[in-house]
C-alpha cells in the first residue's frame, strides 16, 4: 500500500472530519466561562483543546478495535476488518492516545490552577473505555456517548475555572443529551431504521437543544458580568438576547427537520445524511453558544472549523 493510502486509512479510522467538532466543544466550554471578547490564546486553553482532541481520537480508534468482529460482517470495507490496519497496532495507538489525553488534562489542571480538568480527564477516560468496551450495544450506550461529549465541554469549562453560575451546567448537559439523541438515531443507520426509534431519538435531540438554549438564556439573566447577548444596543428595536434566541431556534429547527426526513423515509441514505448533518451542526451550535457569551470574534473562529470538516468529509465518511 502507498503512503497516501495508509494515511487515508488512518484518517478513516480516526473519523478525522469529526475531530473539529471535539475541538469546538472544548473551546466553546472554555470561552463561555472565560467570557473572552477578543481573540487571545491562553496556555490552559490550548492544552484543554489538545486533551479533548486526543480523547476523541482515542475513542474513535478504540471504538473500531472493539467492533472489529461486527464490522467484519456489516462494514468489511473499514480499515480494521479489511486488514489495511492491524487490529493490534490500532489497539496500541488507541491506548497511547488515551494516555496522552489524560496527561494533557493534567497539564491543563496545572496551568489553570484548578484540579478540575484532571478530574474531568479521569472521568472522560473511564467513560470512553466504558462506551467502547461495554456500553455501546446496550440500552445505556447513547447516554454514555452523550456523557463523553458533555464531559468534553466540561473539560473546557473547568480549564477556565467554571462553571461559575448554576445555569451554565445546562450547557454541557444539553450537548450531552443532544449527542445521546444523535447516537440513538444512528444505531440502525447500516440497515432499514424503524420510524418509532428514529422519532424518539429526534425527541431526545430536541430536548438537548432546548436545555442548552435555556441554559444560555438563564446565564445571561443571572450573570454578574455582561455577556454579549445582554449588552445594550442603542437604537436597535430587538435586543441581542431575543435575536440570539431566534438564531438558536432556527439552527435547532434546521437540524430537527433534517432528522424528521429520516423519520418519514427511514432508509439508510436518509438516516446517514441526518446523522452527518447533526454531527456537523455541533460546530454551529458551539459557535452560537459562544456568540451569546463572547460576541462575534470567537464565534467566527469556531465557525471556521466547519471548513476543514466539510473539506475532509468529501473523502472520509464522518460516521
Amino acid at each position: 500500500m502507498s503512503a497516501m493510502g495508509g494515511l487515508l486509512a488512518w484518517a478513516r479510522l480516526l473519523r478525522l472530519p469529526n475531530h473539529f467538532t471535539a475541538v469546538a466543544d472544548v473551546l466553546a466550554g472554555y470561552l463561555v466561562v472565560a467570557g473572552l471578547k477578543t481573540v487571545i490564546v491562553r496556555p490552559e486553553m490550548l492544552w484543554a483543546v489538545a486533551a479533548g482532541w486526543l480523547f476523541y481520537a482515542a475513542g474513535m480508534v478504540l471504538n473500531d478495535v472493539f467492533d472489529v468482529a461486527l464490522d467484519r460482517k456489516e462494514r468489511p470495507e473499514r480499515p480494521l476488518p479489511s486488514g489495511v490496519i492491524e487490529v493490534a497496532t490500532a489497539a496500541r495507538v488507541g491506548q497511547g492516545l488515551l494516555a496522552l489525553a489524560g496527561m494533557s488534562a493534567c497539564v491543563t489542571a496545572v496551568l489553570s490552577g484548578h484540579p478540575a480538568p484532571a478530574l474531568v480527564g479521569a472521568c472522560l477516560t473511564s467513560s470512553i473505555w466504558m462506551y467502547d468496551r461495554h456500553a455501546k450495544g446496550t440500552p445505556w450506550g447513547p447516554a454514555v456517548m452523550g456523557l463523553c461529549r458533555g464531559l468534553n465541554w466540561l473539560l473546557g469549562m473547568s480549564a477556565a475555572g467554571g462553571p461559575e453560575i448554576d445555569s451554565q451546567w445546562l450547557l454541557p448537559l444539553g450537548i450531552a443529551v443532544y449527542v445521546a439523541g444523535i447516537t440513538l438515531y444512528a444505531r440502525d443507520e447500516a440497515s432499514a431504521s424503524r420510524r418509532a426509534s428514529l422519532a424518539r431519538a429526534t425527541g431526545v435531540m430536541a430536548l438537548g437543544l432546548l436545555l442548552a438554549g435555556l441554559g444560555t438564556w438563564l446565564t445571561v439573566q443571572a450573570s454578574g458580568t455582561i455577556p454579549w447577548a445582554a449588552a445594550a444596543q442603542p437604537g436597535i428595536a430587538i435586543d441581542r438576547l431575543t435575536g440570539w434566541m431566534l438564531l438558536w431556534s432556527m439552527v435547532s429547527l434546521s437540524i430537527l427537520l433534517r432528522a424528521l426526513l429520516g423519520v418519514l423515509e427511514p432508509v439508510p441514505e436518509r438516516v446517514r445524511a441526518a446523522v452527518g448533518n447533526a454531527i456537523m451542526s455541533l460546530i454551529t451550535l458551539d459557535a452560537a453558544l459562544v456568540l451569546a457569551a463572547c460576541g462575534e470574534q470567537w464565534a467566527v473562529v469556531i465557525l471556521l472549523l466547519l471548513a476543514p470538516f466539510m473539506f475532509l468529509r468529501q473523502f472520509i465518511p464522518p460516521t
